[in-house]
């Protein structure tokens, strides 16, 4: 069941305090249109009524999708998961994905990617070869780029657009390449999952700073 609290919080811009409904949690199966708002971002969107600016708010939250057995942990920080590693085992048992996101952006994304039944360590090295292809073919800086994003499969081949300030370059990469890379390296991309892993971009960018010797 979805839950939610009342919380004490600061306008960021004209300093004035006063009270937001959050969520705890989510439950996609039981509320839907709970579901959509999470994967547009609007559950995280508050509008102060002293100066009337609209802004976002990241708060913890666990969400759960029954349907394609995930449990997603939205929090910046690994210090709220004791009660949530209690949980999973049986999760596991029952078959479901554990992740922790630290930012919104991770967790809408992750929520696109688990519904489209995509391993996220797979998507994480197409964006990854995605970002370093862009590089190397001279096409940009590292500086230049402001996002990396997942966007779908289809017949066997995930597309990733990368994105500068003034354009975006889309790459599409096949499955079974990236699914034999994962499997040839299963020591590397190994996870464990009763921790709520964080499969993101510096979780990637560590695995290949490890095997080089710069981490």
């Amino acid at each position: 069941m979805s839950r939610t609290k009342e919380v004490k919080y600061t306008c960021p811009y004209c300093g004035r305090e006063f009270d937001i409904t959050v969520y705890e949690s989510v439950n996609s199966e039981q509320d839907p249109d709970l579901r959509d708002s999470c994967l547009s971002g609007d559950l995280f969107r508050h509008s102060c009524p002293h100066c009337h600016t609209d802004f976002m708010v990241q708060y913890p939250l666990v969400y759960a999708d029954p349907q394609h057995k995930f449990v997603l942990w939205l929090s910046a920080s690994t210090g709220e998961e004791a009660a949530l590693k209690t949980a999973a085992g049986p999760l596991l048992k029952q078959g479901y994905k554990l992740r922790r996101c630290a930012t919104i952006k991770e967790f809408t994304e992750k929520i696109q990617i688990f519904e489209d039944g995509v391993s996220d360590i797979a998507v994480e090295l197409a964006k990854y070869d995605s970002f370093i292809e862009f590089i190397d073919n001279r096409r940009g800086n590292p500086a230049d780029v402001t996002s990396v994003e997942y966007q779908r499969v289809n017949d066997g081949v995930m597309k990733i657009n990368v994105r500068t300030d003034d354009k975006g370059l889309s790459f599409l990469i096949p499955m079974d390449l990236l699914e034999e890379e994962i499997r040839a390296e299963s020591d590397r991309f190994a996870i464990n999952e009763e921790e709520f892993p964080l499969i993101n971009s510096d979780w990637i960018i560590s695995l290949f700073m490890e095997s080089s010797g710069q981490a």
